[in-house]
């Protein structure tokens, strides 16, 4: 080993980037039914995600060769799963068409729709059918509908249509009556969206009527009944996605008192982060990034459920034992049984802890900038291996990690791949800067007509605080990201040299070439993040990193999807012309097979390393 290596990087103790790569696995849906448990388990070995079942202490897999659960619906899919009263449906990822399974037989496909996707699958009993939202692409653009697909006659109606999306179809357990979350464009679903509902009778669903006031400014999401009828939604309309319930002919807030968030913005479809009880409610909650279990009863109180976890997802429950997905500081994501009664934490599957407790570096809180102008990260401190030598002046190098989105967050749990830098002498800070979820919607809201300024000011400022507080060296700093992330970076290279080196994931570098050929989903995001672009055309430029390249002297290092359908090839390697143009260094990694986002094992783990190398050049 060169002495570089040595101060810097590889020790023959650290984790590897395959390690850190094949701890990448995690879970997606869970859902109670057919006396057992099931769950969605993504490999990023085979790029697969499969379907396991556990029912009396045993487990098995149920999705053979050939097949893998994923829904592509608004290009992030969710809700590819729901139990049937023989099985399971599903959408394969291949084909995005509905299957159905029983849970000791094949896939069979329900019924094929050439350029339809399917997602956000809900179980209709008293018809024998699967609600779904419905994607299709044709000569009119890209139509979405909420439909109902017959199991066995795979006879297909449409519920409701006309609206631009639509999410979260729920059923009473009467199956009278049935909720859903809709909304228009130039709206995002965390945004403005409308709570619907349907009664059914005896030609079939009525006329839907809006159950969400007129007129008010706030986002719904994750309708659900309770068994005894009564509808429960989450809606920001006070501050705070908190469960709010229909008394007295409309819908009303059920914890007037609450200050915290209990969804994270609805990316993906799907999400459970509630549930209505017989009395009470099971709560998501989050309380300065970290992740709360609550059951909260009829009278208000509260008990704190799994306390070892930071994050939870996919609440689901029987007589017994509430069940769902979280992570930790120290271990892989897991599935967890907890008694009703007792509190007690069973681990189904998962919750490995992969390295050693004195090797694992937890994440600190940090609150920083001036007042009005805060924004919240965790901070990680390097792990000293056996030989490791210190830095010259004592000081770690930074990396800073830039979630995506923008409006989505960073959680304080076990992340591979802050181990992998940690392990190598690098302290690592992950930001949830003005704009991120889980902070109120008035933080949310930040970035309204300001991406590309307050992202980049609050990148810019951590720096500045944690070289200034003495956690690191800031004349060592790195930064990353992905997607938007990749944005945040790119733009905290323009006119200075804050970082020694940059990472765009397949990052956005023109926003105005995104917004030509994105998909519908977030056709109108870039409007709302930066302004209309004949009116804003001026700051389009201003913010766009491809259009300032003449300004950026930092080397970075780009990589890329070949199939990204958000960000094209072509708009990445605009950037990295334009910056080999100007002679900056740069490198550019092509992963043919890959979408938006790294999934493969290999790809990830030669992610890692490029990424190592390139940053240990320049140091």
């Amino acid at each position: 080993m060169n002495k570089s290596t040595l101060k810097f990087g590889f020790w023959p103790s650290a984790w590897s980037a395959g390690q850190a790569a094949a701890a990448s696995c995690d879970f997606a849906e869970l859902q109670v039914g057919h006396g057992g448990l099931l769950w969605t388990l993504f490999d990023p070995h085979t790029g697969r995600c499969r379907l396991w079942f556990q029912r009396r202490g045993e487990r098995r897999c149920l999705t053979p060769d050939g097949f893998s659960l994923r829904s592509r619906v608004y290009e992030y899919g969710g809700g590819a799963l729901c139990m049937t009263g023989q099985g399971v449906a599903f959408v394969n990822e291949a084909d995005q068409q509905l299957y159905r399974q029983a849970l000791d037989g094949a896939p069979q496909r329900i019924l094929l729709r050439e350029g339809c996707r399917y997602g956000d699958l809900c179980f209709d009993a008293q018809r024998q059918a699967v609600l779904a939202v419905e994607e299709e692409h044709g000569g009119e653009g890209v139509v979405h509908r909420l439909v109902s697909i017959g199991l066995l006659d795979a006879r297909r109606c449409v519920i409701a249509e006309g609206g631009d999306f639509y999410a979260a179809p729920c059923l009473s357990a009467d199956g009278m009556a049935l909720a859903w979350i809709e909304w228009d464009r130039p709206e995002q679903p965390w945004t403005l969206t409308r709570l619907c509902l349907a009664e059914r009778g005896a030609a079939g669903w009525q006329a839907p009527r809006r159950l969400s006031g007129e007129g008010t400014q706030a986002a719904w999401q994750q309708p659900r009944f309770h068994r005894r009828g009564r509808l429960f939604c989450l809606s920001d309309g006070q501050g705070w996605w908190q469960p709010w319930c229909w008394t007295q002919d409309r819908m009303q807030p059920l914890m007037a008192d609450s200050r915290f968030d209990h969804a994270p913005s609805p990316w993906q479809l799907g999400v459970v982060s509630y549930l209505p009880l017989e009395e009470g409610v099971l709560l998501c909650r989050i309380e300065q990034g970290f992740g709360r279990l609550i059951v909260r009863d009829g009278q208000g109180r509260e008990r704190r459920l799994a306390v070892e976890f930071s994050r939870f997802r996919q609440l689901a429950c029987d007589e017994d034992s509430f069940y769902c997905i979280a992570a930790a500081e120290d271990r892989l994501p897991a599935v967890l049984a907890i008694a009703r009664d007792s509190g007690e934490v069973r681990v189904l599957a998962g919750g490995g802890r992969p390295l050693p407790d004195d090797q694992v570096s937890r994440p600190r809180p940090l609150r920083f900038g001036p007042l009005g102008e805060q924004a919240h990260a965790f901070f990680y401190t390097p792990v000293r291996l056996h030989g490791q030598a210190p830095a010259d002046d004592g000081l770690p190098p930074l990396v800073m990690f830039l979630h995506g989105g923008p409006t989505s967050a960073c959680y304080p749990v076990f992340d591979p791949r802050i181990q992998f830098w940690t392990q190598r002498g690098f302290a690592v800070a992950d930001l949830n800067y003005r704009g991120s979820s889980g902070f109120g919607r008035d933080y949310r809201q930040c970035l309204e007509g300001q991406w590309g300024l307050f992202d980049v000011q609050d990148a810019l400022a951590l720096r500045r605080y944690l070289a200034e507080e003495g956690l690191v060296n800031g004349e060592r700093a790195f930064i990353r990201g992905g997607s938007a992330g990749g944005y945040t970076a790119l733009n905290a290279l323009v006119g200075n040299r804050c970082f020694r080196g940059a990472a765009s994931l397949y990052g956005v570098s023109d926003p105005l070439a995104l917004r030509r050929v994105t998909h519908k989903f977030e056709a109108d995001y870039l409007d709302w993040l930066i302004g209309e672009p004949k009116a804003q055309a001026e700051r389009y430029r201003e913010r766009a990193p491809l259009h300032n390249a003449q300004r950026i002297d930092t080397p970075v290092i780009f990589f890329q999807g070949g199939q990204d359908a958000v960000v094209l090839p072509e708009q990445t390697e605009s950037m990295v012309a334009a910056l080999r143009a100007r002679g900056v260094p740069v490198e550019y990694r092509l992963y043919e097979e890959e979408r938006h986002g790294l999934r493969k094992a290999e790809n990830l783990a030669d992610a890692l390393e490029c990424e190592l190398r390139f940053y240990q050049a320049l140091l």
